[in-house]
């Protein structure tokens, strides 16, 4: 097996793909708050994401206002599980930076919600992008300029119960001459 070396430690080959294959939507939360350290990872996590031309047009809205989280949860119709959790991460793009922010900032999204999968997180990808009705509600509780647009909303906490991940393998889906 090859191993890599970084900053944290070792970190081999199949522990990056064991989180790959684990990671779980996660909808029921304690309400234990994540500590700072560990939304300061995943946010980093989020900004080595890949983006065109190295732009790098996201923008991240860090939300732990239990009123905002509250009203966002009423607003947004798949994201009622802001109501249990301390913290969402909103993932937004500026517009002026690029045409394309939506895909870069969906590679940051995938890293985060992968990053809260390695650290023992849950996580699930809400999305606001491209709903103008669910991009105007995070608008209004989070005080976007009009420059920057909401690609999705991500709750963050400490699942409250077992998740387990879904394999997604289809060999149908692969097309190719040969494997």
């Amino acid at each position: 097996m090859c191993e890599l070396e970084n900053k944290e430690g070792m970190l081999n080959r199949k522990d990056a793909l064991d989180v790959i294959f684990s990671r779980k939507s996660v909808r029921k939360y304690l309400s234990q708050p994540v500590e700072k350290e560990k939304v300061e990872l995943l946010l980093k996590a989020g900004m080595s994401a890949p983006s065109g031309k190295d732009v790098r047009p996201w923008e991240f809205v860090v939300v732990e206002d239990r009123a905002v989280l509250d009203a966002m949860a009423e607003g947004l119709p798949y994201a009622k599980m802001l109501k249990d959790v301390s913290l969402a991460i909103v993932i937004c793009g500026d517009v002026t930076k690029s045409s394309y922010w939506y895909v870069d900032c969906s590679a940051v999204a995938q890293n985060i919600l992968l990053a809260a999968e390695a650290l023992g997180l849950g996580a699930v990808w809400t999305a606001a992008y491209p709903y103008q009705e669910r991009m105007d509600v995070v608008r209004k509780y989070t005080g976007l300029p009009e420059n920057i647009e909401t690609l999705c909303v991500i709750p963050v906490g400490y699942p409250a119960k077992p998740y387990v991940a879904k394999d997604k393998w289809d060999d149908s889906k692969v097309h190719c001459n040969k494997w």
